[in-house]
């Protein structure tokens, strides 16, 4: 389905923030805070109840749908290789887990039977158990004091939480597993500064969240993905654009959006034809597929090497930034992940705020 076209330019600073009349560029801006706050619960002791001089057989990450999902498949798809502990993303508890594993139960709706009965089957198996969602209602009677709990401290759209819902597994693990040790702190950093490359007073060429809603803006659109971690967050993308700016969206590996590609795109429009185009004679133009590729800073030159020569593909990874005089190497890849789903959800809102 293409999207509508737009009725608002998108350096259209007051027309952009009068358009926003739910608070939307502001909830996508707010995921260093909700890292932050996060880090702060932390720091605090929220997690002690999972330490141990024992290391878990297994930390199982159980969400149904939504941002906990994602995050729990971009958790460990991007960390579970290097952890010293396996990551079990699940509907459901196993019916193998026992006291030697911990159970991360995450989501945005305290009533929800399968957040509970995940919440109180951990607790009496004897697991470790934290609560990545708000702690109130039958979660909180599920667990009586019995498990460590990372509440949301901000109200935020639940479309708009897999960065915090991702720093407190990246909490979880670093608390658990001596190997995986995480600043979330700079976490925090980065996507502050992220959310002001992105903010509405930024001009378009210097904004990468505009930028990439312009490019999108009228076209049916594929996320293509190199990884499996970053086909998750392709997947989230999707799920963000499809629930803010109500344009669906292809999530797709790399493989097949190269395979069809080229048939997507088999007749070009040039300039000429667009500009004398009269759609009662002519017929409407092709339908016309944008494809964005999104990788990783280190992944980022094969990737292009690999796509040159295919039309309307666009290869983003976190570093991409327009502004930016010096690329930044280093950067660990669930930074880069938050980094791009911050941007993915603005680009989201812009598309929704540019149809007024």
């Amino acid at each position: 389905m293409t999207s509508r076209a737009a009725t608002i330019d998108l350096d259209d600073v007051e027309g952009l923030l009068a358009a926003d009349r739910e608070g939307l560029l502001r909830a996508a801006a707010m995921a260093g805070a909700q890292v932050r706050a996060t880090a702060a619960a932390v720091d605090e002791g929220a997690l002690d109840l999972l330490r141990s001089e024992i290391p878990p057989r297994t930390l199982i990450w159980i969400a149904e749908a939504g941002a906990a999902r994602a995050a729990g498949a971009v958790l460990a798809a991007a960390l579970g290789a290097a952890s010293g502990v396996p990551i079990v993303v699940a509907p459901e508890v196993p019916p193998w887990t026992g006291a030697l594993d911990v159970v991360v139960v995450a989501g945005a709706d305290a009533g929800d039977p399968v957040l509970v009965t995940a919440a109180a089957t951990g607790v009496r198996r004897g697991a470790r158990v934290a609560v990545v969602a708000p702690h109130e209602g039958p979660l909180r009677d599920a667990t009586a004091g019995r498990a460590a709990v990372l509440a949301p401290r901000l109200p935020v759209p639940d479309e708009f939480g897999l960065t915090r819902y991702l720093a407190a597994g990246v909490a979880v693990l670093s608390v658990v597993d001596d190997a995986a040790r995480v600043d979330i702190g700079a976490l925090a950093d980065a996507l502050d500064a992220e959310a002001l490359r992105n903010s509405a007073a930024r001009e378009l060429f210097t904004n990468p969240a505009k930028t990439l809603a312009e490019r999108l803006t009228g076209r049916d659109v594929v996320l293509a993905a190199d990884s499996a971690a970053m086909l998750a967050l392709a997947q989230h993308g999707a799920a963000v654009l499809l629930r803010v700016a109500r344009q669906v969206v292809a999530a797709v590996g790399l493989a097949d959006a190269l395979a069809a590609v080229s048939p997507l795109n088999i007749a070009p429009v040039d300039y000429e034809t667009a500009l004398f185009h009269d759609e009662e004679f002519d017929g409407p133009l092709p339908s016309r597929v944008r494809t964005v590729v999104l990788t990783s800073d280190e992944r980022r030159p094969a990737v292009v090497t690999r796509t040159e020569g295919f039309a309307d593909l666009d290869v983003v990874s976190a570093d991409d930034v327009p502004d930016a005089g010096t690329v930044i190497g280093g950067v660990r890849l669930e930074q880069q992940l938050a980094t791009l789903a911050v941007r993915l959800e603005m680009t989201a809102v812009y598309l929704r705020l540019v149809r007024g």
